[in-house]
């Protein structure tokens, strides 16, 4: 039983993210666009979104919860995996990833703004040093 919540809590926090990266990833796409060159941001894509599987999962098969239905209590008994504990289990997966989801994205959100304000703030000046330059010319 031990083996088949751990696999089908695997596959439940998989699906889960891929679901979040399917709906993130045309934001992820436009945001990558503007910051990064148009040879990188595919590369920058593929990485943010196998770091979207890899903390999804890590976040939704929670190994450390899974082990209490295999190591026995202070009493000896183990825990029994009833129907009840099977939803609560599929419940804890599923907003597990989502929440693992959710910060990893929040970072990635807020990094990709304080770039996008650096970026903002280069072209800025670089079209005021432009413009700078066309008042100074002599007509």
């Amino acid at each position: 039983m031990f083996v088949q919540l751990l696999v089908i809590t695997f596959l439940v926090a998989a699906g889960t993210s891929t679901v979040a990266a399917m709906l993130f990833s045309r934001p992820v796409n436009k945001i990558l666009g503007r910051l990064v060159s148009e040879q990188l941001a595919p590369i920058w894509r593929r990485y943010i979104l196998f770091a979207i599987y890899v903390v999804g999962i890590s976040g939704g098969v929670r190994v450390w919860d899974v082990e209490r239905y295999v190591t026995p209590d202070k009493e000896g008994k183990l825990l029994t995996l009833n129907s009840d504990r099977w939803v609560i289990e599929i419940y804890k997966t599923i907003m597990g990833s989502l929440e693992s989801v959710a910060w990893m994205l929040l970072i990635f959100f807020l990094f990709a703004l304080l770039a996008y304000v650096v970026v903002r703030g280069f072209e800025m000046k670089h079209a005021g040093d432009e413009k700078g330059k066309k008042d100074q010319t002599p007509a």
